[in-house]
């Protein structure tokens, strides 16, 4: 079991909602689920005519997976912007984790593929959801590595954009945990490293005004469930920016964990420079 981030500040303290909260959250939750198991629906049955025709390519189902992300912010009530410009072409994706948010984040502006932990896949609801929308599920055992490398280039040679969280947990959204060099080592098997493009990305959260900076992040023992409600009831929303940076080769690093430590690095200047111009403008 992957283990879990604590925060040093403690536990997020959300207030009690009262009437208000409820029917916001209830205004919201409606067309969001309509709008995430509706998308689901429509994707499962395209999926059924794409598969045999794409097989492992899917050029028309991630399309209703970018609709739906950009929707929800929409209807969450949350501003969503994006600075810079993804890459072009199939390659790997890295970013900070920080909530259950960052799924609909990193998936608005273009088309990506999770690749996580194996027990995801047997959550209700979230397990489904990355199924049916193509995340790619590992086991983090050496015992495996040959097949997940297999994995990866299939997918690559396919034309997918494989992304991946390699803090290894989520955390408040308030830093960036040091990348775990052992996520990066599939990269540099000899069919992938000569043409392999790695991307990395910053996700940052503005909690609403007068909340805990904290708000948006999901870590440690938090419950979906109650997070979610929280989220839903919130008054006023915030925001959330996703900054792609500059794409890397991966043959510009000699091992993998040189390239960590440059992946984590940019992550975190991207979520620093934000922190500093909030300084700045207060």
């Amino acid at each position: 079991m992957a283990e879990r981030w604590q925060s040093e500040q403690g536990d997020l303290i959300f207030a009690r909602i009262g009437a208000a909260g409820w029917l916001r959250a209830i205004v919201r939750a409606i067309p969001l689920i309509v709008l995430v198991f509706g998308g689901l629906l429509v994707l499962l049955v395209l999926r059924l005519i794409e598969r045999p025709l794409y097989g492992l390519r899917r050029p028309l189902t991630p399309a209703i997976t970018q609709f739906v992300c950009r929707m929800a912010f929409v209807l969450l009530g949350l501003r969503y912007r994006s600075i810079g410009a993804p890459m072009r072409g199939p390659g790997a994706v890295v970013a900070n984790h920080s909530s259950w948010l960052d799924i609909f984040a990193l998936n608005a502006r273009k088309r990506i593929y999770f690749v996580s932990k194996s027990e995801v896949a047997g959550w209700p609801g979230i397990g489904w959801l990355a199924r049916a929308t193509g995340t790619v599920f590992i086991n983090r055992d050496r015992r495996e590595a040959a097949e997940q490398v297999r994995v990866f280039r299939d997918r690559l040679a396919a034309g997918h954009k494989l992304l991946f969280f390699p803090e290894g947990t989520s955390t408040d959204g308030q830093q960036v945990l040091p990348f775990k060099p052992t996520l990066f080592a599939a990269f540099f098997d000899p069919d992938l490293r000569d043409s392999l493009h790695i991307q990395p990305v910053t996700v940052r959260y503005d909690a609403p005004a007068g909340e805990d900076p904290r708000f948006y992040g999901w870590w440690g023992d938090m419950a979906f469930g109650p997070h979610l409600l929280h989220t839903l009831a919130a008054r006023q929303q915030g925001g959330v920016t996703v900054v792609y940076h500059e794409p890397v080769r991966l043959t510009d690093f000699e091992n993998r964990k040189l390239l960590a430590k440059a992946m984590e690095e940019t992550v975190r200047g991207g979520l620093s420079d934000h922190r500093t111009a909030e300084v700045s403008e207060s």
